[in-house]
């Protein structure tokens, strides 16, 4: 899937080293439903890939110059290789068009280092994991680790119709296919998803794990809020996120810590934009606030957050930001930098 951000628990400022992609072969190119492919990617020299937990993501630099980031789906034991998944979006700004047309078998091309914004929690006495569309290829990678541990868990995925439902066949003959349930848009009454039951009836304790399309996700996101814990919650958008208007933009500045500078930002222009016209670069790359790759550490000022990266309890502190997308309250920021 394509990720776009993150709420939970997770908080960590990255500093991502642009030298150090990794060079990978695309071993495979599958279809796996209408409109979505697979690849599977191993290290061009034969190596071992690194290590990631389940809920990663990796970027992807493609020739065309876009970064996209996309879930790796496989089982989080597994280093010989990694596994997306990717929607064809023809109203998207050429990512997964690029991927599904362009990208080929035998291709070699850089990602990232696998960095994870959906993290599970692994002591949980119970999981739930909800999926739907393209969203379950996250839910896909927690399913294995969680079944490999023998934890107790119930993955729920949603789809419009069988001709969209990515995976299934993994899914219907994997190690924890007992514990698998399909809901079809267009399927009889009995098998679709009822978020208020099954949440109701979930035992105590259950961590909450959802990820899908902007709907569906509020929908599932709503009904827990009611009653469970917001610890236990956590959820990660995909796909372009809701802009959010410039109309109320107001101009600030921005201090560097650690030379004094001061630069204006004004409406309209981010901070990152503006820092990197004066030589400051900070790392970013999906640049709408849900990666968490550009998050920088605030030392005065009170941040306009606009993210959906940081949990609720880190924009209550203010001491994080994201510079991509976020703009400032106060009439400047200081930034440790």
């Amino acid at each position: 899937m394509n990720i776009a951000l993150s709420a939970h628990g997770n908080a960590m400022i990255h500093q991502v080293n642009r030298s150090a992609r990794l060079q990978v072969r695309v071993a495979a190119k599958t279809t796996e439903a209408q409109d979505i492919a697979g690849f599977e990617l191993v290290d061009w020299s034969g190596e071992d890939l690194p290590a990631f937990t389940a809920g990663s993501h990796v970027d992807v630099f493609m020739a065309n110059g876009l970064v996209r980031q996309y879930s790796l789906r496989n089982n989080p034991s597994e280093r010989h290789r990694y596994r997306l998944g990717v929607l064809r979006d023809q109203q998207g700004a050429g990512g997964s068009i690029f991927m599904h047309d362009m990208l080929k078998s035998g291709d070699v091309i850089e990602i990232s280092h696998p960095r994870n914004a959906f993290p599970l929690n692994e002591q949980a006495s119970s999981s739930l994991l909800l999926a739907g569309g393209i969203g379950v290829t996250p839910i896909l990678s927690m399913a294995h680790r969680l079944s490999a541990l023998g934890q107790d868990f119930a993955l729920h995925y949603c789809a419009r119709n069988l001709d969209r439902m990515a995976f299934r066949a993994e899914l219907e003959t994997g190690p924890f296919k007992t514990q698998v349930h399909f809901h079809l848009d267009d399927g009889p009454p009995e098998q679709k998803l009822s978020i208020a039951e099954l949440l109701h009836s979930s035992p105590k304790g259950t961590h909450l794990y959802v990820c899908g399309p902007r709907g569906f996700m509020d929908a599932v996101i709503g009904e827990a809020e009611r009653s469970w814990p917001k610890e236990t919650i956590h959820r990660e958008y995909f796909g372009k996120i809701a802009d959010v208007g410039s109309s109320d933009d107001r101009p600030f500045a921005v201090q560097i810590a650690s030379t004094g500078q001061v630069f204006a930002v004004p409406a309209g222009e981010s901070v990152v934009s503006v820092l990197g016209t004066n030589g400051i670069e900070i790392p970013v790359s999906c640049e709408q606030g849900i990666c968490g790759t550009c998050v920088t550490r605030v030392l005065a000022g009170l941040p306009d957050h606009r993210d959906l990266y940081l949990t609720d309890a880190e924009h209550a502190a203010n001491d994080l930001m994201t510079p991509c997308c976020s703009r400032a309250l106060s009439e400047i920021v200081v930034l440790d930098l």
